[in-house]
């Protein structure tokens, strides 16, 4: 059954969005160069191309009429605007516009004089504005001038033609009239003279209709409208200027760089957030670990006053302290997932400190056989000696020689124990002294912590996975990949241990590696470098030295005494 509250979070859709929009904040590069890309061609845009001039003219459209002023008179009447608007970027207006601009010097083709005209219609009006485009102020204006005066002049003709047609039309029809009233006027004696009469009278009224039919056609106003804005010479260029174009660059870019993020996101194998850190890993998030510039060669936060990352140990070593699973045999085993095993070693060392500081013995052991750096990460502040607590009953010490005692400045002190290199690793964790250590985890007050090499990398974590239980990944969010963290929990599991949750690093900073690196130098070779060139055996002024070589047990400086004093090796599995 699922947690109600839990299902609340999972359909918490403000926060999955929050979150994917975390994720794509990630891709800051990508994100940069997309304002780039986009600012540069907003720029390009507004530099690069040539200037332009565009001028405006306003046509106010009427029709012909014979008494603009007489009651009913509309302006509108008989008009299409769309019909009009057609004409207006019409080829037969083009053809008067070149004859007219010709006649000034400017000899432009009809095509390429209509592609820079735009003619728009205001909403609800009769007026045409004429928009030119040009090269020039001076000829965006001549250009919008003499295409709207050529649009008047083909209406004017148009509606004149018109005219002159109907005309013509009732001059046809007038002429039999005449002829026939002619007629009938020399036929107007005798009887029939009433008859005639009457014929002749109906054929005035026919001729008398058309005569006036005529004389309005010719008295009608054919003005086909007026120029109410004449176009002038632009004084700046038009279309956006660089500021804008600048702005909508970047707004551009913002937009690519956020999808250029986005499928960056959907092929990352990485962790994409900590809500599928947790689902990957199969256990809870211990906390997230804050960046912060350390003194180089420092490994402890824990001592340092106003830490934030000390007080982040801390909160998680209270965590781990009442983990029901943690504190029923008190055993941990910190490790990452794979590469640099620097990031386990500070958080073993740190919750080490932190456990001391609650006044817990703690003993912390370096299971990293192969690379051992702990020892030298800690510097002075783990020196030879026995902690008080670190005496079994009856005067009986631990069972290993190469113990120091790591001083934690106003918080306590822990037990290390550190690793030696060695040619056959498997044995050495898997032998008896080294489970005689890790039992003693069982003694009431007592905390070991583990540190393991990385558990991708080596099978060394999983052979102290049964005797540990307890495991906290250490990992970085930006480098882990969701397959890792899957592996690692199916390994863990089938080993017979318990994932107790992750603790997310921030990761080095570009100073903080620098820093690293002019410490690396001043102090010379790296620990696993000295102790590549010094071979597998035992240094011969270390602790446990005099046994024999290749001994697995004296690795970790492991060597049990007997009853009879004899000194043995032991190995083997509980």
């Amino acid at each position: 059954m699922t947690h109600p509250i839990r299902a609340l979070e999972d359909q918490d859709e403000p926060a999955l969005l929050r979150d994917q929009f975390r994720q794509l904040l990630r891709y800051r590069s990508l994100l940069a160069l997309g304002v780039v890309v986009g600012l540069l061609g907003g720029g390009w845009l507004a530099l690069g191309g040539e200037d332009t001039y565009t001028s405006t003219g306003e046509v106010s459209v009427r029709s012909a009429t014979s008494d603009p002023f007489a009651a009913g008179a509309s302006a509108d009447k008989g008009i299409n605007i769309g019909s009009e608007r057609q004409t207006a970027v019409s080829d037969v207006v083009g053809t008067v516009a070149v004859a007219t601009l010709a006649r000034s010097g400017d000899r432009v083709e009809v095509r390429s004089l209509l592609s820079g005209l735009q003619v728009t219609n205001p909403p609800n009006t009769l007026v045409l504005r004429f928009s030119y485009t040009g090269r020039t102020p001076e000829q965006a204006r001549a250009r919008a001038q003499a295409l709207a005066e050529a649009y008047l002049e083909i209406r004017r003709e148009r509606t004149e033609d018109s005219i002159d047609n109907m005309v013509d039309g009732y001059r046809v029809q007038l002429g039999p009239l005449t002829e026939q009233r002619d007629r009938l006027a020399q036929q107007e004696t005798g009887t029939t003279g009433d008859d005639v009469s009457s014929a002749r009278a109906n054929l005035i009224v026919s001729i008398s209709e058309l005569n006036r039919k005529i004389s309005e056609l010719r008295a009608l106003d054919t003005t086909p409208g007026y120029l109410n804005k004449k176009p002038v010479a632009p004084e700046n260029p038009s279309g956006p200027g660089l500021p804008l174009l600048l702005g909508l660059g970047g707004v551009v870019g913002l937009a690519l760089g956020l999808l250029l993020s986005w499928v960056r996101l959907v092929f990352d194998p990485a962790v994409r957030s900590t809500r599928e850190l947790v689902r990957s890993l199969g256990a809870p998030l211990l906390g997230t670990l804050p960046r912060e510039r350390s003194t180089p060669g420092s490994l402890l936060a824990i001592g340092r006053g106003g830490s934030r990352l000390a007080e982040e140990y801390r909160a998680v070593a209270f965590r781990l302290a009442y983990d029901p699973s943690f504190a029923e045999r008190r055993r941990l085993l910190v490790t990452s997932p794979r590469g640099d095993n620097a990031m386990a070693t500070a958080a073993a060392a740190n919750l080490a400190a932190a456990f001391a500081e609650m006044g817990r013995d703690v003993l912390l052991v370096e299971a990293d056989l192969r690379t051992p750096t702990l020892a030298d990460a800690l510097g002075a502040a783990a020196r030879n000696g026995r902690p008080s607590w670190a005496v079994a009953p009856g005067g009986r010490g631990w069972p290993a020689d190469s113990r120091s005692n790591v001083d934690v400045p106003g918080s306590g002190a822990f037990t290390l124990i550190a690793g030696r290199r060695t040619d056959n690793v498997p044995r050495a964790l898997t032998s008896t002294p080294v489970g005689v250590i890790l039992a003693e985890g069982g003694r009431p007050g007592a905390v070991v912590i583990v540190l393991a090499p990385p558990v991708l990398a080596y099978a060394d974590a999983v052979a102290l996975i049964d005797r540990v239980e307890g495991v906290v990944v250490v990992c970085e969010a930006r480098e882990v990949h969701r397959s890792d963290l899957e592996r690692i929990r199916e390994i863990i599991t089938a080993a017979g241990g318990t994932v107790l949750g992750t603790l997310l690093h921030p990761g080095h900073g570009r100073r903080e590696r620098r820093a690293l690196r002019k410490a690396a130098r001043r102090t010379g070779a790296r620990p696993a470098d000295r102790t590549r060139d010094e071979g597998p055996h035992p240094r011969p002024d270390g602790p446990g030295r005099g046994g024999p070589p290749g001994d697995p047990t004296e690795t970790l400086g492991l060597r049990t005494l007997d009853p009879g004093g004899d000194h043995s090796g032991t190995a083997g599995r509980r």
